[in-house]
């Protein structure tokens, strides 16, 4: 008797150990995926929050929010698909993807709608696809993939062009949109990937050097829109009586003293004059967020959000270090670092730190682009820590 109770399998379920300990489905880290959770909906509420006087079409300003939800279902469900994948598989699909990426940024020149002086999305109906958020993972899953090939300690000057080729063609495409915001984060990503990889350090300061020259020419061709200067002109000058910087420094400034005005613990929730009440800050729900949250809860609420962007980071740059393989360290230090620059430009433009660009803050901006975009990079990161015992 005690021999067949010593003997018996055990049953099925969380706790099951029957099957190996580096079976994927194992190794989920949950504390990363609790922290996502937490911060989706933070961002449900602050949405809501932020849009719900401002003429929504369905009863009691329900339609940001709600369509805030639908874009959370259907991102969870491309970041269950990802975390199915082993990240690996994606190595000989990166170009494919890749592939892909540049036909549909060179397509949304000849299909896309002129939107506020930009073509940034093909317009479906009442769905927008931005084809620029997309090419944040496949430029980071290719030159990921490029760069693993060689398990040297450092990049080759030939390696490192090869690298830069792949991140910059995108780049380009997107800049001509144009998306400076977007143009940023990759331009971050590739930094830190070949920081990561092994890249001199002259080797970074030349893609800085070419960054720069590029914005620099984009902008003096007069590619980039009178309205995108006007906003880097109305941060230089904060306090300029021109007309024509009026509407841009009133939406950084109410942005800013939003965020101020909550004080330690904030006015409570809906209880914000400026964010449910007046509307003064356009497009809150989406560029500016954190002026929401600072508002109506204050230096507290900030505390806490930026206090699960942090554990995110940690958790994704510990992957990082557990990976089985450089492909998947890489990936990790590509998610790891565009994480780090958008929340750093999100809320450094609501503080008047920097210019108003109209990168969303990650999980809590409105939007159906960005927000699968962020799962399935957390998609990648867990996918890299599920198998890193294989």
């Amino acid at each position: 008797m005690a021999f067949s109770i010593l003997n018996r399998r055990p049953d099925s379920g969380l706790g099951n150990v029957r099957s190996s300990p580096g079976d994927p489905s194992r190794n989920v880290d949950w504390i990363l995926l609790l922290v996502q959770a937490t911060l989706v909906v933070c961002g449900g509420l602050t949405v809501y929050s932020a849009s719900r006087t401002k003429g929504n079409n369905l009863p009691y300003g329900y339609s940001y929010a709600t369509r805030q939800v639908i874009f959370v279902i259907l991102a969870t469900a491309a970041m269950l698909f990802v975390m199915s994948l082993d990240y690996a598989w994606l190595r000989e699909r990166a170009k494919f993807l890749y592939g892909l990426t540049i036909v549909a940024l060179v397509l949304i020149f000849m299909l896309a709608k002129v939107t506020g002086g930009a073509q940034l999305s093909f317009d479906i109906g009442p769905i927008k696809l931005q084809p620029a958020e997309f090419a944040k993972v496949t430029v980071l899953l290719v030159l990921a993939a490029f760069l693993s090939e060689d398990s040297s300690d450092s990049v080759s000057y030939e390696r490192f062009i090869g690298g830069l080729w792949l991140g910059g063609i995108p780049t380009v495409l997107v800049i001509l949109q144009p998306d400076l915001g977007t143009t940023s984060v990759l331009v971050a990503m590739m930094m830190g990937v070949l920081l990561v990889a092994g890249a001199k350090a002259k080797y970074i300061a030349m893609i800085t050097l070419l960054a720069l020259s590029t914005v620099g020419a984009v902008v003096l061709s007069g590619v980039i829109k009178t309205y995108q200067t006007m906003r880097i002109v109305a941060w230089l000058n904060p306090n300029s009586n021109d007309v024509r910087l009026q509407q841009y420094i009133f939406q950084g400034r109410n942005a800013l003293h939003a965020t101020a005005t909550g004080g330690l613990t904030g006015k409570g929730w809906l209880q914000g004059p400026i964010t449910n009440a007046k509307g003064d800050i356009p497009v809150q729900w989406a560029d500016f967020p954190f002026s929401a949250i600072g508002e109506q809860f204050g230096l507290l609420g900030c505390a806490v959000i930026i206090g699960l962007f942090a554990i995110a980071l940690f958790r994704i740059w510990r992957i990082a270090h557990l990976s089985r393989d450089l492909l998947g360290t890489y990936i990790c230090a590509g998610v790891f670092t565009m994480l780090l620059w958008q929340i750093f430009q999100n809320i450094a433009m609501t503080l008047g730190l920097m210019p108003i660009t109209g990168l969303p803050l990650p999980f809590i901006s409105y939007g159906g682009s960005g927000m699968v975009t962020y799962f399935v990079m957390f998609g990648l990161a867990q996918s890299v820590h599920m198998r890193r015992m294989r």
